[in-house]
């Protein structure tokens, strides 16, 4: 039995609507064309005689002669007119972005999901002839190990003000670098300038890192002298070259080697070699893989999950063009939970629980254990075989050694010491001579302040400033001096207690800060209101 071709209805006649009532023309299944511009859907109208015009996108979505409707319209219009097409039954093909929000973006993709409706994006470059051979090749490992990709889309105009030039360009190269890597990245970072219009940004570089390591970069500009579309793929075995602006030879492969010469690398070049592809306009290819998918019922290529993760990453970038900051990416099962500066060093076999920020110049050591939502500031070091509790927070400058255990809600603050062994000489190694110092919950440990291997100190326990601790240091205990002794007694909210540091009286005290009641009987102070 023949099957009856789908019929097509696309709102926007503007300027890629044009292209895509052309080629469904061409493919003969373009039903009807909406757009609010009556002058320009007569025109349309007139040039192809024998279908349906309406000048709101309403009447198209409800016209009983289309199966599907295609939004070609300005960006800030996709969601709702998609909604719109969704809701009524119709499936939809959306071009790119898929909406301004990635939130937005779910509501269509659940909706589409809901129904058994194709929802299909725009990305058109994964339909060119070019790109599907390229991902072959590294499919196919002729490339080997991929290292790093650049891409760049640069013109002169045409300018927006509803989308950056991010959002305008960039989804092109975030969508083809997705699929050639198939993976997310961990991290990005975007920067731009603003030089036209002081709030939308008409030149921004992108920096991506993924799992396995690649780096990818994305330069966007509609301020250029001239048209420039190349994506250059860096593998240790070969270099390719896509350059959609050339006429032929699209795709360059590039084989050139590197020679490690008395362990400096030396360069090889060899000729540039073109890779053959069977060339075929990719708006065509797109759009006859929507028609199969509407017949077939089957997932298109660029589906509306494909749609959300390039927005989860276009959300990102912005996010970071306007904070100016590096941005991991929420919710990527890939990412890390935890945060660590480029310029620090994590080893191999060291745990780090979610939320967790290792910040500049530090160095986290073989075996050593973090908990969740710690703090590391600049320059500390941790471990080896060290275990740190959650919410733990260790200002700069602390070193935080072997032997050395934090429970949870510990502070260290700047540049306090821990030692490991009493009698250190540096020409006698007393490795197997480390004495266990244990830092029991919530305390607090004040700035240059000396904590001597082999002691216990209590929980919500607080050291002076500068105190030299060589004896056990009780439960809530205040102690300060060189050596360090007990001058009074602490809450686990951080308020002095008026209770005596007398070892021979028997208290009870409440705090003025947030009540809390405690009892005292010789140094042992416990807290009486708890359950």
């Amino acid at each position: 039995m023949k099957k009856t071709k789908k019929r097509i209805g696309i709102l926007g006649c503007g300027y890629w609507g044009k292209n895509l009532i052309r080629n469904f023309a061409d493919l003969g299944v373009l039903q009807a064309i909406g757009d609010i511009d009556r002058d320009k859907l007569k025109s349309f109208g007139e040039r192809y005689a024998g279908v349906a015009t309406h000048d709101s996108p309403g009447g198209l979505i409800s016209d009983p002669g289309i199966d599907a409707v295609v939004v070609a319209t300005p960006a800030e219009t996709h969601f709702d007119l998609a909604f719109q097409a969704l809701s009524a039954g119709k499936d939809v093909f959306v071009e790119k972005p898929l909406s301004l929000t990635y939130r937005d973006a779910e509501k269509l993709v659940a909706l589409a999901e809901e129904r058994s409706l194709v929802l299909m994006v725009g990305h058109i470059l994964e339909y060119h002839p070019a790109i599907v051979r390229l991902k072959e090749l590294i499919d196919q490992g002729m490339l080997g190990k991929i290292n790093y990709i650049y891409s760049n889309r640069l013109n002169l105009g045409k300018f927006r003000t509803e989308e950056n030039i991010l959002w305008s360009f960039a989804p092109h190269d975030i969508s083809v670098i997705l699929t050639l890597l198939g993976e997310m990245p961990v991290e990005v970072f975007a920067q731009g300038g603003n030089y036209i219009n002081p709030d939308v940004a008409d030149v921004t570089v992108t920096t991506m890192k993924f799992p396995e390591g690649v780096n990818a970069h994305i330069y966007v500009n509609w301020l250029h002298p001239y048209k420039e579309q190349k994506l250059v793929v860096i593998g240790d075995r070969n270099m390719v070259v896509f350059d959609d602006v050339k006429p032929e030879n699209k795709l360059i492969a590039y084989k050139h080697k590197i020679d490690w010469i008395e362990r400096i690398p030396v360069p090889k070049p060899e000729a540039a070699e073109p890779i053959a592809i069977e060339m075929a306009e990719p708006l065509k290819l797109e759009c006859a893989h929507f028609l199969d998918c509407l017949q077939s019922r089957k997932k298109p290529k660029t589906d509306g999950r494909n749609g959300l993760r390039v927005l989860k990453v276009l959300e990102t970038c912005q996010r970071s063009l306007r904070e100016g900051i590096k941005i991991s990416l929420a919710g990527n099962p890939s990412a890390k939970p935890y945060y660590v500066h480029e310029s620090s060093f994590v080893d191999e076999g060291v745990e780090i629980g979610p939320g967790t920020k290792v910040w500049h110049f530090c160095h986290v050591l073989r075996n050593t254990k973090i908990g969740k939502d710690c703090i590391l500031g600049q320059n500390v070091m941790v471990g080896p075989n060290v275990t740190v509790g959650n919410n733990v927070k260790i200002q700069n400058n602390v070193s935080v050694y072997d032997g050395v255990t934090l429970e949870d809600d510990v502070f260290c603050s700047p540049s306090m010491v821990f030692t490991n062994v009493v009698n250190p000489r540096s020409h006698w190694p007393r490795k197997d001579e480390f004495k266990k110092t244990l830092v029991k919950r919530g305390a607090t440990l004040g700035a240059n302040c000396t904590v001597v291997c082999g002691h216990t100190i209590g929980s919500y326990a607080f050291v002076g400033a500068g105190a030299v601790v060589s004896r056990d240091v009780p439960d809530h205990a205040i102690v300060h001096g060189v050596p360090a002794r007990i001058r009074g007694w602490m809450c686990h909210c951080g308020v002095r207690l008026e209770m005596s540091d007398s070892p021979a009286s028997k208290e009870k005290a409440s705090c003025s800060g947030c009540g809390a009641c405690y009892a005292k009987e010789g140094i042992e102070v416990r807290r009486t209101d708890e359950s």
